[in-house]
């Protein structure tokens, strides 16, 4: 219980930290939806790791009908954790959060089907995800192993485009030119 109290303080210095729009406890206490959305998930998570039957997944679902962020009680986050503007941020169950991370509106760490284990992303410590990202899939971004050689690292360019002049606006072509040179 000890744990998820100095985690709640934490989630709350975090808003602090990285939104300089909060201006007192108070405000952020009774006014931010992704504050009270970690919070919901804390109180579900510790229910579901407790072994507590429906309750988790009721708290979960009462607190993504009054914030529009869906955190499913399973998915495991560090401290400090901040949702800044949260409408539609989902979260699946074995997403896997570290400390001092940061999500803005619209981001979904969700499962690419309906495959059993590991599903949902992983994202590493000081990880920020910008609005509406979309990350799919059992990957891991950030924090990256420090026992890996250089020689064990594969590199690959992928594809990556931009799209120009957008012509319902210009009259003109679309070009298409890569992203990166």
């Amino acid at each position: 219980l000890s744990a998820m109290l100095n985690a709640i303080k934490s989630d709350l210095r975090a808003v602090f930290d990285r939104d300089p729009a909060a201006t007192s406890w108070f405000e952020v206490v009774f006014t931010y939806a992704g504050f009270h959305a970690v919070l919901a998930y804390r109180i579900s998570h510790w229910l579901k790791i407790h072994h507590v039957p429906f309750l988790p997944r009721f708290i979960s679902q009462t607190a993504r009908i009054l914030t529009g962020i869906e955190i499913h009680p399973s998915a495991k986050i560090g401290t400090g954790f901040f949702i800044d503007h949260g409408m539609g941020v989902v979260i699946g169950e074995t997403s896997e959060i570290g400390n001092y991370v940061t999500l803005f509106q619209g981001v979904t760490l969700g499962g690419t089907g309906k495959e059993r284990g590991k599903r949902h992303p992983t994202l590493g410590n000081h990880v920020v995800v910008g609005a509406g990202a979309k990350i799919l899939g059992g990957i891991t971004i950030g924090d990256p192993p420090e026992d890996v050689t250089p020689e064990q690292i594969e590199e690959r360019r992928l594809p990556m485009f931009i799209a120009m002049d957008r012509p319902e606006h210009t009259g003109q072509r679309r070009t298409v030119a890569p992203a990166f040179t």
